[in-house]
């Protein structure tokens, strides 16, 4: 069997460069595990739009949602290692889920890193009704009505469940959580007031913030957004150091060629590198990774770094799969 192992490896090892040589020579397939029209879908799209004319293959966007991200990653996990199913992850998919759900793959070892593409903070953000004018007066409201306020997650172990509960420690807010299947959902109940609070990614909200239909309180970033100057800082805005941000990557299954590899690194830095890429990214209120951070050996590292940062405080915050 010993034999066998090693012979398949040479095998694989030797016909790399010939993979590589006709890679891609049919459709590619990047699963998005979070619904459609969301923060991780629309990067997926620009970038697999990008990616089809450097590639010369057509890159089409599969949304397989459930369970927190972990059924399309799941998915990918077991699929093909040949270059024709890649994920589009992150922070959620790659660091959260395997603090606290019991998974038939590992986010480690089974996934070759491609590339990391950009990060987006998150906003604190109510219901228009809301009759607080800015953070701190949101704190004291919330405070002031435990039993009556309450706060929209995109589920458990959602990036938006996971900054609720560090809300409520840092501020000793105590708000009742309301779980979604997803943050589009949860956005939709505090356009309709059925919900007091939200915080979640920026890109989910900043269209309804512009529009009017809810207010924004912060950015739990150290800097304010671009798209979105009027925000204030969480330093600014009297939450010092409340910082979280959702990084985003691209994987494809363990034991891909890493000739394949390069091929999808390239395009993706291709990618990231064109300025209209840049623009339609910045617009969501997306930031890009800098060059020398999107290789996939940067990815890797990071990766682990962001699971021994998150690991313990997801623990340590009791949460659990619902």
């Amino acid at each position: 069997m010993r034999k066998l192992l090693i012979a398949a490896a040479f095998v694989v090892a030797w016909a790399s460069p010939g993979i590589a040589q006709v890679y891609p020579s049919r459709l590619i397939t990047m699963v998005v595990p979070l619904p459609a029209g969301g923060a991780f879908d629309v990067p997926a799209r620009v970038f697999a739009e990008h990616m089809r004319r450097s590639l010369g293959r057509p890159v089409t966007v599969e949304n397989v949602t459930g369970a927190a991200g972990s059924i399309g990653t799941g998915q990918v996990a077991r699929a093909a290692p040949d270059g024709y199913t890649l994920i589009y992850g992150g922070l959620n998919t790659h660091v959260i889920n395997p603090a606290f759900l019991a998974l038939h793959y590992n986010v480690l070892r089974d996934f070759e890193p491609i590339a990391l593409t950009t990060t987006v903070p998150l906003l604190i953000v109510a219901k228009k009704a809301m009759p607080a004018n800015d953070l701190k007066e949101l704190i004291a409201w919330l405070k002031a009505n435990p039993d009556k306020a309450s706060q929209g997650t995109g589920g458990p172990g959602n990036i938006s469940h996971l900054a609720a509960v560090l809300f409520q420690k840092k501020t000793g807010a105590h708000v009742g959580f309301v779980p979604y299947r997803g943050s589009a959902a949860a956005i939709n109940d505090l356009l309709a007031g059925h919900v007091d609070v939200m915080i979640d990614l920026a890109p989910n909200s900043l269209p309804h913030v512009h529009a009017g239909t809810i207010r924004a309180y912060a950015v739990t970033a150290k800097n304010r957004l671009p798209v979105a100057p009027d925000i204030a800082t969480v330093d600014e805005a009297g939450l010092p150091g409340f910082y979280m941000e959702a990084w985003q990557a691209i994987w494809a299954p363990k034991h891909t060629p890493s000739a394949v590899i390069e091929k999808l690194n390239a395009a993706v830095v291709a990618a990231l590198a064109d300025p209209a890429v840049r623009l339609r990214l910045a617009d969501h209120g997306l930031e890009i990774f800098p060059p020398e951070r999107q290789t996939p050996q940067a990815l890797a590292a990071f990766q682990k770094a962001e699971i021994e940062k998150w690991w313990p405080i997801i623990k340590a915050a009791g949460i659990k799969p619902e």
